[in-house]
């Protein structure tokens, strides 16, 4: 039988949520005026969105930019954050081109790259990877500095060589650290992504978002608001999902019983 806690520990998310469409409501009921619609017509415009073919059409193109843009970004950047940890050399390269790069808002990039690059989906996924890229080089090389030099060694000595060491040693330790900033990563994914088709605005789910506020659909604006929310909720409890499977060996840092004894 369910216990208690583990039922409030499930339903919390969704109270949460309960309790912010309800904060909305009496918010908007307050305010009475037409750019701050209630969070019941908001929810109401969410279906006409989702059955709309145009829309559909739209939110799938943004899905695959995220996507593309997400997968490069974990490709490359995992390997570098990796060997960044494990080589001084690669550190001191680095490093300065990633501090640089690391408080410019990404989105500000984006009129730049659309001068380079138009305003095609190239310009958007490339945006969306410099996004994901940081958090993950970043967690990587955090990842890779914490693994035990005694293990490494041990490896040397069984004769592994320095790629071998890397696979076999260096990237099963640092997993849950790097897992953790391709979580960070997939969230600032579906931000730059809204952003980016805002500023160059021909498709995705971006662009119905400003459009709507153009015309002042306010109705529109919000459901797309809760549609992206609701995005970013799904994918991020899938990925966690997976974080679980693939690191099942590790001590979690969340949900652990309390003990006061």
């Amino acid at each position: 039988m369910m216990s208690w806690r583990t039922l409030v520990s499930r339903l919390a998310p969704l109270l949460a949520c309960l309790g912010l469409l309800g904060i909305w409501q009496i918010g908007a009921l307050i305010l009475d005026t037409d750019s701050f619609p209630t969070a019941i017509d908001a929810l109401r415009a969410v279906p006409s969105i989702l059955t709309d073919k145009e829309s559909l059409i739209n939110i799938l193109a943004s899905l695959r930019r995220m996507a593309i843009g997400f997968g490069v970004g974990v490709g490359l950047s995992i390997p570098l954050g990796l060997m960044m940890g494990r080589s001084r050399a690669v550190a001191s390269f680095f490093n300065p081109l990633l501090m640089i790069t690391y408080p410019v808002p990404k989105a500000a990039l984006m009129p730049i790259i659309m001068l380079w690059l138009g305003v095609g989906d190239l310009a958007k996924t490339l945006v969306i990877f410099l996004g994901v890229s940081l958090p993950v080089v970043f967690h990587s090389f955090q990842g890779a500095r914490a693994v035990e030099e005694k293990m490494l060694w041990s490896g040397a000595a069984m004769g592994l060589s320095a790629g071998q060491r890397m696979l076999r040693i260096v990237l099963p330790s640092a997993l849950p650290e790097i897992l953790i900033g391709c979580r960070t990563g997939l969230v600032l994914a579906l931000i730059t992504m809204i952003t980016s088709e805002m500023i160059a605005r021909q498709s995705g789910a971006g662009n119905i978002l400003f459009n709507a506020l153009d015309m002042g659909q306010y109705d529109t604006v919000f459901a797309m608001i809760i549609i992206v929310g609701a995005m970013g909720i799904g994918l991020d409890a899938a990925f966690e999902q997976l974080r679980k499977r693939l690191v099942r060996w590790s001590e979690p840092r969340f949900d652990l019983p309390l003990s006061f004894s």
